[in-house]
């Protein structure tokens, strides 16, 4: 970790935690535990791809390295779902609930993960883990385009704070700027 990448992730969360807003943080809220997750989203996801690393030097598949991870997070989550929804007492779900279920689990998480393992095993886990930074953005996005969200100024500080995380992490910015003092 240099100081360019240590200065980088640092911009990152302090950008994710504007795009949030303070608002979030004064008294609990429906939004708290949504938030949090955000947060902790943004930390584990770079230690993720650190630990995920560790698959190629074992010479374990990428798609195994997906399998696995898809097999071992149902299971965890199977026991969450009995204790709290006890789908016993839930009525059947519709044919619509059970199509976009189907488009959240094949294209947009499994065959997400075999490409996110694909990648990682050919390139430097930083290098891949760059594109982290864009979640929130793409979030932001996404809420305005497709939910009639409203585009604040805080985000935009945060999408600023978050490009400036971009820059000193992969260092080639700051390389130039040195370059021409």
């Amino acid at each position: 970790m240099t100081g360019g990448r240590l200065l980088g992730v640092g911009f990152r969360f302090i950008g994710v935690i504007v795009m949030i807003g303070s608002e979030a943080l004064q008294g609990p809220t429906t939004n708290l535990l949504a938030l949090m997750a955000v947060l902790a989203a943004a930390i584990f996801y770079p230690i993720s791809g650190v630990y995920g690393r560790r698959f190629k030097v074992m010479g374990v598949s990428p798609m195994a390295t997906a399998t696995g991870m898809m097999i071992a997070s149902s299971v965890m989550l199977i026991s969450v779902v009995l204790l709290i929804d006890q789908p016993w007492d839930l009525p059947l779900p519709c044919m619509a609930s059970l199509g976009a279920l189907h488009g959240l689990a094949i294209p947009s998480t499994a065959l997400a993960y075999i490409i996110y393992f694909q990648i990682l095993e050919t390139a430097e886990a930083t290098n891949l883990l760059l594109m982290a930074f864009l979640l929130p953005v793409s979030a932001i996005l996404l809420g305005i385009g497709f939910l009639n969200e409203v585009l604040l100024p805080k985000h935009l500080v945060g999408m600023a704070l978050i490009g400036m995380g971009l820059a000193a992490i992969d260092g080639r910015l700051w390389a130039k700027l040195k370059s021409h003092t």
